[in-house]
């Protein structure tokens, strides 16, 4: 899931790999590995009936980090939410 964010942050949003990676809580090197390729997408070949659904997460999640109208709490809840509705588990504690 983060690798869909940080391409569209990076690509529609023209953030720098630094910026993304400090929004997303993680390394310009896992950014750059996200975006080669290299990190971030062998387990989503299990998933890819969903993938138009996470794409379209992500280019949520990014238009909202984009514009600066969400915090860093309501993103990993919304990856949560995402990852557990993949796995047709609900989310417990939901606020």
């Amino acid at each position: 899931m983060r690798s869909y964010i940080a391409r569209e942050l990076i690509e529609k949003h023209r953030l720098t790999q630094v910026e993304v990676a400090e929004k997303l809580g993680t390394t310009q090197a896992a950014i750059s590995q996200y975006l080669r390729l290299k990190r971030g997408h062998k387990g989503l070949t299990q998933f890819e009936n969903m993938l138009p659904v996470i794409q379209e997460a992500a280019r949520e999640i990014a238009d909202k980090i984009a514009s600066e109208n969400v915090s860093s709490e309501e993103i990993m809840l919304k990856i949560c939410e995402l990852c557990l509705s993949m796995r047709g588990k609900p989310l417990k504690n939901k606020r």
